[in-house]
């Protein structure tokens, strides 16, 4: 039996940059034309070790049930999307996993990561668990990472009655 449950976890996908794309006039020294390449696109500065670092330190804290841990990666700018909910701010994605924490039991539920990838800022996790009450056969969830923090995040899942 399919349950529509989604157990508003998680472990996001707002790409919030924006970019002036307003032309710059190049003139023909190489000089110029290194000035005004780097005008166009500049650094981003993004570390894929920090977005690594603060992907695992989610997945861990979301699989020990452990609040503190999960919100020190997020910021009062942070929104996560869920398929029945957008949580917005530090208030709302605290509420998310105080109901993803009941509905995973710490000592009840097996985790499983089963795919995880970094490219840049974005990192991606596919991952399924089994409760006492359901079996996530499979979920994703999709992180933009700044700063060392959790910008915004995507989560989507597909859940199973337990079978006793």
């Amino acid at each position: 039996m399919k349950l529509n449950i989604y157990p508003a976890v998680a472990l996001l996908f707002l790409a919030g940059s924006c970019s002036d794309n307003a032309s710059t006039a190049v003139q023909d020294t190489p000089e110029a034309q290194e000035t005004a390449m780097s005008q166009e696109a500049p650094a981003t500065g993004i570390s894929e070790d920090k977005t690594q670092e603060v992907l695992d330190h989610h997945w861990e804290a979301f699989s020990q049930n452990d609040m503190e841990a999960v919100m020190a990666d997020y910021t009062e700018e942070s929104v996560l999307i869920t398929p029945d909910r957008t949580y917005a701010g530090l208030e709302e994605i605290r509420t998310n996993f105080e109901n993803a924490f009941k509905a995973f039991p710490k000592d009840q539920t097996t985790f499983q990561l089963n795919k995880s990838v970094v490219e840049g800022d974005v990192a991606y996790i596919l991952w399924q668990a089994k409760t006492p009450a359901f079996n996530l056969s499979y979920a994703t969830d999709t992180f933009i990472i700044r700063d060392g923090k959790i910008i915004s995040q995507t989560y989507a899942g597909v859940a199973d009655a337990a079978q006793e």
